[in-house]
């Protein structure tokens, strides 16, 4: 409408303002309108109508009056351009119509190209009224199944056990497609109106085929952003059951485009018992199916639950033959002291975790237990209340997973013993049948000697490694100093191995302490003695027995489990970190990254210029300004606005983040463990599919229903 002003008024001056600026700082007066175009509602207010138009004016008075001083510069027209005026007007009109008559026939009729930049056929492909219902029939399919699975429910409602023979019950899939139809869904309805209300609307088969198209379009989705950034990392979960069959869950590191890191997981591997197998599969999955190449990936880790880790140790081995670009490291989301608990091959350590954890589950389960423990602690530490009190804040967490589980254990121990036996014993109605049962085998298991032996034994032998695996978990700078620590801890271990008689009797003397305060008995355990048949060396003595079988094999495991995970190249890759401006201030700017940069070489865009470009980021930060703060974390100098000004330093940050061992310093990048750790908590074993995980995993993804329509035409014609 502005400019409709402008036109009319002739105003060259004002041609090129935009609406915005003539509405904000420029008036008309009221007497270029015509009366009818003004409406007076009070003798005070003069308002314009929507469709007003100025038509009033004088554009000869001032040739009358040349010395005048007008503000209106007015435009005067020449013949020639009135002409032109007119033809554009003209071919503005036919160039109208013609644009209508394209856009109606491309309404009618739809174009096929080729894949690859090939030509476009010559014939444009018809869609006839029952393909085009078809494929609004399938999109609806795909929207009810994309629901399901970010929302979290299973396809099926019911057992068939649940309902006498004969009844036929929806599951959800066909009750919320049912819901859709009488919602108004015209496509649905039309296609279903003359079905049987009990028979099943979409097969089984139909609904697995759907499903895998899902999976498959949304982790493309992931796996696409991956493949433009180059470089990534692999990680695996513990093997969990998904519907009676265990599978290792796979998840992905790179950084985006928006350099940020994240953790995406991408899927479930089917897990295999022999671990040559299963490497061969895991290398196929990743790079058949998932399509990525290997020799971009720069590191692997692999959280395990007991028993598992040394058939990932062979996975892990297999493929740093050949990529040995693989870097094998721990996973920053599991603490060091944990994964090697995880990893010792000794069976009464796989039994002592499983029992820990069922005993932290069943307090998590029930507030009543926990404040039944609270109460026991209470009277437990009466002289020593602080540490009571921290004991009671621990209860409340996930201690499990901590660096210093089986000290915490040994400190409850006897406060969960006691607890569980007021609670098995308990004969009011107070607790439930489940409850008691589950204290009474707890308790027992608890006040074992063989269980009080081994954690006793664990606490002292990982009591080398608890500061060096916390510092891990730490700051950049803390996993940079603790890369240098490893040959303390190393030297600390081989001394204990070398005295483990001395050693082993303290640890061995403590285990007894608390057995006696438990009033547990020591002695051998009794498959020992079965398995024997009374034809045991009477030498052989409890304290021997756990030197043999525990103490010595244990920390013979966690000196070779600490070589390998840190290898000379994982060692290297971490004292890059002195590149992180943080390290660089606590080491006075005297570093030498180039050393140990070399494994990274052909990752570099110029890596004949990494010298004189890493002296020039050292002198940037060491002659900063005061008031300038050094970045702490890879995430802070990968966000620096002046980072690209430094390309070697730039790819080094970016493949140094991805090694595992890194943790994800923004959370909403590395919610993909939180999503599959919440899946398995809350759907039922016999519920659970690899397909929906994904769905509600990856919730945040975009997904292209067309594309999944096309694919499943392609593939199921």
């Amino acid at each position: 409408r502005c400019q409709r002003w402008v036109e009319n008024c002739r105003r060259a001056d004002l041609e090129d303002k935009t609406p915005d600026q003539l509405n904000k700082h420029y008036r008309l007066c009221a007497k270029h309108f015509e009366t009818s175009m003004i409406c007076r509602s009070s003798p005070y207010r003069t308002v314009l109508r929507d469709n007003a138009v100025p038509t009033i004016f004088d554009l000869t008075s001032h040739l009358n009056n040349p010395h005048s001083r007008h503000r209106k510069r007015i435009k005067e027209l020449s013949e020639d351009e009135i002409r032109t005026l007119k033809q554009q007007k003209i071919d503005e009109a036919f160039e109208q119509k013609q644009a209508t008559q394209e856009l109606n026939e491309n309404n009618e009729q739809s174009t096929v190209s080729e894949e690859g930049g090939e030509e476009q056929e010559e014939k444009a492909v018809f869609l006839t009224l029952e393909e085009r219902e078809n494929k609004d029939y399938l999109k609806s399919l795909f929207e009810i199944l994309i629901l399901m699975g970010k929302q979290n429910i299973p396809l099926d409602g019911h057992n068939a056990d649940e309902l006498p023979e004969g009844i036929f019950t929806s599951d959800n899939f066909q009750a919320l497609l049912e819901c859709r139809i009488n919602s108004g869904d015209e496509v649905l309805r039309k296609r279903f109106e003359m079905t049987a209300v009990n028979l099943e609307y979409c097969s089984k088969t139909q609904q697995k085929q759907m499903l895998e198209i899902c999976e498959n379009c949304i982790r493309e989705e992931t796996l696409r952003e991956v493949r433009d950034s180059h470089f990534f990392s692999i990680v695996t979960d513990e093997v969990v059951d998904i519907a009676g069959e265990e599978h290792l869950p796979v998840l992905v590191r790179f950084v985006d485009d928006s350099h940020n890191l994240r953790e995406e997981f991408i899927g479930f591997l089917p897990y295999e018992a022999d671990p040559e197998i299963l490497a061969v599969k895991f290398h196929a999955t990743i790079t058949e199916k998932w399509g990525l190449n290997m020799e971009y990936c720069r590191g692997q880790a692999y959280i395990v639950s007991s028993g598992f880790a040394s058939k990932m140790k062979v996975v892990a081995t297999r493929l740093l033959e050949k990529y040995p670009q693989a870097v094998y490291t721990l996973c920053s989301s599991c603490a060091l002291n944990v994964w090697l608990a995880k990893s010792v091959p000794v069976v009464g350590v796989s039994i002592a975790l499983g029992t820990i954890e069922e005993v932290c589950c069943l307090f998590n389960q029930s507030p009543q237990l926990l404040v039944e423990l609270d109460n026991t602690i209470s009277a437990l530490f009466q002289d020593n209340e602080e540490k009571g009190n921290e004991l009671k804040k621990i209860c409340r967490s996930q201690w499990t997973g901590r660096h210093d589980t089986f000290e915490v254990l040994v400190d409850l121990l006897q406060a969960l013993v006691l607890c569980l036996d007021a609670v098995s014993s308990d004969l009011s109605v107070r607790w439930n049948n489940f409850i008691v049962s589950r204290a009474f085998v707890l308790s027992t298991a608890l006040t074992d000697f063989d269980f009080i032996v081994t954690i006793v034994i664990m606490k002292n032998v990982l009591s080398f490694t608890r500061a060096f695996g916390k510092n891990l978990q730490g700051q950049t700078s803390d996993v940079f100093f603790a890369a240098g620590s490893l040959t303390a801890v190393l030297h600390s271990l081989n001394e204990v191995m070398e005295n483990i008689e001395v050693y082993h009797e303290f640890w061995f003397e403590e285990a007894t302490n608390l057995a006696a305060k438990l009033d547990v008995h020591m002695k051998l355990p009794g498959k020992f003695c079965r398995a024997q048949q009374g034809n045991f060396d009477p030498d052989t003595t409890s304290e021997n027995y756990y030197k043999e079988i525990l103490s010595v094999p244990t920390v013979e495991h966690i000196i070779q489990e600490l070589k390998d995970i840190f290898s000379e190249q994982h060692l290297k890759a971490l004292k890059c970190l002195s590149l992180v401006p943080s390290v660089m201030g606590q080491l006075k700017f005297n570093t030498s990254e180039e050393h140990h940069a070399d494994m990274f070489k052909n990752d570099l865009p110029n890596p004949d210029t990494l010298s004189a470009e890493l002296h020039c980021w050292r002198i940037k930060w060491k002659h900063r300004g005061k008031d300038i703060e050094l970045p702490a974390t890879i995430y802070e100098a990968l966000h620096l606005p002046d980072i690209k000004f430094f390309p070697n330093v730039y790819a080094l940050l970016k493949v140094l983040c991805l090694l595992p061992v890194m943790k994800v310093e923004n959370e909403k990048y590395g919610i993909g463990r939180k999503r599959l750790k919440a899946y398995l908590r809350n759907t039922l074993t016999e519920q659970r599919s690899s397909n929906l995980a994904l769905l509600y995993i990856n919730f945040d993804i975009k997904h292209d229903l067309d594309l999944m329509v096309d694919t499943y035409i392609k593939l199921y014609p």
